[in-house]
């Protein structure tokens, strides 16, 4: 066979160029995974034209066959069934499973797509080809939603997966010590389990794309039927359904975020409050863009011109060196304000400002196990490094080879449309700390605590959250559990409710520090309970009192009327803090399905859980 790469004629090469010039990446990658399949059929595309006979022609030459005869259709091979699993936890992991299944299907491979949250797990024994894409959720834990689906996996009654084949994309987040370990466990399990690892699993970090792109076009090409394949019955593979035309413009989304004018921005916190807690509106006028209550506000945010100046200072760089970003080339300022992290140091920036700074203590804690490393970088921001080890002469390439991409950040809409249309409001906590003698802002909150401007702007872009939605039937009692910031989505839900004329029972349990500074929508909540749209209002606030009080120690004083709402159908929301506030809660609803159902501790865990598979128990923690 013959190894000449194949001339395109000058025609052919400015066709593919035209195309390749209106594709985005999930179609890129859908073309590649496309023209493998024609290759593997052995046949052109119809547009190449097709010579008398119906034979096809590649660069204006007959193909012959014999004498001319057609030539008998070779057997098609037998096709295994795709299954594509996602454990999400910001909509990554949804969206590249999509990606994933459409790159399969131009292999001429039909997928079936499924959430975690709603799969049957025993059923796993009866799939043949398995992909799974899961992100991991705060310390090493999976996805809030696909908890049921890894307790299941974990325990005895997991099946044998003997003749199943697998393989596994992991999201994760590198500055945790448990980087990708939801699916690591899984990629593990499935193992043991009997399955057969079809490719190697990739760990991804924040900046995924590139990697999780590399791994989706290696498992279509696993997944794919034997040379000679095509997709089944023969037809050929369809176009992307939602594929744009070339001269489309794209919606705003993710990839192309509506600069949204700031309507508002006000401190909601009172006076002598321990933390700046604000509400800020912002117009979607003209966007195009909705939201259901429960969705979240992907906001793009800049880095502190502060911190950039502070940082281009300690290095003796101007800031007006070019360098090279997915955006173009921008001077360094301008990259370092939109396009990297430069708060969080990451193992990779360690990696790099080890070896060029030779610092052995640097070098002992790249060496060190992933603990000891989280605690470091924990404690050490980039400017923190640099400050500490410095390396002179570095030259702005150096200086971002190890910086990872800026990342959006989401946070709860606390509106409806219904009550404030092309809107939507945010409720945020301003992160303000020290560290090292220094004051420090989050990326995201310190950015919209500074946009005060009657002009000001920021990007977004709307992320559905199908996992905390109110119920169809406006009759279902709920019961809404927030602390802090997480009471955001109940405001939407409220307006929603009172918009629609629900007729169901609804309380809210809310948490936070003071009664004085720290009752967030106050005056709201309290005109929902007397028009009657908030049934019951519990707040609780810890430091009152000598003996700090929290949300679940509330849901146990309750607990009598937590049970019999239950009891009477009404689904459980809990948003807000993931390390202490959600396991505090679950443990507490877990005391009152053992103190007012009578069930004993594995019985009060498999009622929770049959809660969450039945989507009433649902959570949305960060």
């Amino acid at each position: 066979m013959s190894s000449a790469i194949p001339t395109l004629t000058p025609d052919q090469l400015e066709h593919v160029q035209r195309l390749v010039a209106t594709l985005d990446r999930e179609q890129t990658i859908w073309m590649s995974g496309y023209f493998a399949g024609l290759a593997a059929q052995g046949a052109a595309p119809a547009a190449a034209g097709a010579a008398p006979n119906g034979v096809a022609t590649t660069n204006g030459a007959a193909a012959a066959d014999g004498a001319g005869a057609p030539a008998a259709p070779a057997p098609a091979p037998a096709t295994r069934t795709l299954t594509v699993l996602f454990g999400t936890d910001t909509g990554n992991a949804k969206e590249l499973a999509g990606e994933l299944a459409q790159a399969a299907q131009a292999q001429g491979v039909e997928a079936r797509v499924a959430d975690m949250a709603d799969y049957k797990p025993r059923a796993l024994k009866d799939e043949q080809d398995l992909l799974v894409v899961t992100a991991t959720h705060g310390e090493g834990d999976p996805p809030p939603n696909a908890v049921g689906f890894f307790e299941f996996l974990a325990g005895r009654k997991a099946p044998k997966l003997d003749g199943v084949r697998f393989g596994v994309l992991a999201l994760g987040d590198s500055t945790y010590e448990h980087y990708c370990s939801a699916g690591r466990v899984l990629d593990e399990r499935l193992e043991e389990l009997g399955g057969e690892r079809l490719l190697d699993r990739v760990d991804c970090d924040v900046d995924y794309e590139d990697d999780a792109a590399a791994w989706i076009a290696a498992a279509a090409e696993k997944v794919a039927p034997q040379a000679g394949a095509a997709p089944a019955g023969g037809a050929a593979v369809a176009a992307p359904s939602a594929a744009p035309g070339a001269e489309a413009a794209p919606a705003y989304g993710k990839k192309r975020p509506f600069a949204a004018p700031v309507l508002d921005n006000v401190v909601l916190t009172g006076r002598g409050s321990t933390k700046e807690t604000r509400h800020v509106e912002l117009s979607l006028e003209g966007s195009g863009l909705t939201y259901a209550p429960g969705d979240a506000l992907g906001v793009v945010p800049l880095n502190d011109p502060v911190l950039v100046e502070t940082l281009l200072g300690q290095l003796s760089l101007t800031g007006d060196e070019p360098v090279a970003t997915k955006q173009g080339e921008l001077p360094l300022a301008d990259a370092l304000t939109r396009t990297y992290e430069i708060t969080a140091a990451t193992p990779r920036f360690l990696e790099g400002w080890a070896e060029m700074s030779g610092a052995a203590e640097l070098q002992e804690v790249r060496a060190a196990d992933a603990k000891a490393r989280t605690a470091f970088l924990r404690e050490h921001h980039v400017l923190d490094v640099v400050r500490r080890f410095p390396v002179p002469g570095i030259t702005a390439e150096q200086l971002i080879a190890g910086l990872r991409p800026l990342q959006p950040r989401l946070y709860s809409i606390a509106s409806s449309l219904a009550a404030a249309p092309d809107e939507a409001h945010l409720t945020v906590s301003t992160v303000r700390y020290d560290l090292h003698e220094t004051g420090r802002t989050g990326v995201a909150s310190g950015h919209l605590a500074r946009l005060i401007e009657e002009d000001a702007t920021v990007p977004v872009y709307v992320q559905a959250n199908e996992h905390f939605r109110l119920p169809d039937d406006d009759d279902t009692p709920i019961i809404m559990v927030g602390a802090g910031t997480g009471v955001a989505p109940y405001r939407a839900f409220m307006q929603e409710r009172e918009a629609r004329g629900a007729s169901g029972r609804s309380w809210l349990v809310f948490g936070e520090r003071n009664f004085r500074s720290d009752f967030l929508y106050q005056v709201e909540w309290q005109a929902l309970l007397k028009d009657g749209v908030l049934t019951r209002l519990d707040p609780v606030f810890s430091r009152d009192r000598a003996e700090k009080t929290y949300v679940q120690d509330r849901l146990r004083e309750k607990g009598a009327d937590v049970w019999a709402w239950l009891q009477d159908g009404a689904r459980l929301y809990v948003c807000g803090d993931a390390d202490s506030m959600a396991p505090g809660v679950r443990a507490a609803l877990r005391d009152i399905a053992a103190t007012h159902g009578g069930l004993d501790p594995e019985a009060a865990d498999e009622y929770l859980n049959d809660l969450q598979r039945g989507h009433r128990y649902l959570l949305d923690v960060y």
